[in-house]
């Protein structure tokens, strides 16, 4: 390759980069609204202190052993808040969350019409066994069959994902 024809085509490639982030853009219409700031991830002590939050028996888990265990899981699933979409959905705010909603994931039928919302004891039977769990679903993973792997991957998320436990109920007044 000759110097010119190389320089013709690293400028071909500049504007083909050019003209791709360009797409979608709205061009004189009204600009969107700004992205929120992301949220400064929790500290040590701040996880900590939501894992001993956490109702028995995930508060006493092994999170360093839920995050290796999940290592199965992130070739598919991302944890991170505004997370991309993967094979499967990001599962940042997961628990509490309607199953099948997570924003702009394809979800099997099944799965968009399961009706329930995810908490530890659910996401529990489905990581023993997705496809017994919930017949059809598109999910190929086999399962966690250890039944304290998957609860150090359920403490793990709950730590990792936003989880925000209940608050406690306020005490009753007294003679109320």
């Amino acid at each position: 390759m000759t110097r010119s024809s190389f320089v013709t085509a690293c400028a071909g490639l500049v504007l083909a980069g050019t003209a791709l982030a360009a797409c979608g853009q709205q061009g004189d219409s009204e600009p969107s609204a700004p992205a929120a700031p992301a949220r400064p991830a929790p500290t040590a002590a701040e996880k900590a202190a939501l894992l001993a939050a956490l109702p028995a028996p995930y508060n006493t888990a092994d999170v360093q052993n839920g995050q290796r265990v999940f290592a199965r899981c992130r070739s598919c699933h991302t944890v991170t808040e505004g997370g991309p979409n993967m094979t499967g959905p990001n599962l940042h705010g997961v628990f509490g969350r309607t199953a099948g909603t997570a924003a702009k994931y394809n979800y099997s039928t099944v799965v968009k019409n399961a009706g329930f919302v995810w908490d530890a004891d659910r996401l529990d039977h489905w990581l023993e066994n997705p496809r017994t769990f919930l017949r059809g679903t598109k999910m190929t993973f086999p399962g966690i069959q250890d039944a304290t792997d998957r609860r150090d991957v359920i403490a793990f998320l709950k730590v990792e994902t936003g989880y925000q436990p209940p608050a406690a109920a306020a005490p009753a007044a007294p003679g109320a």
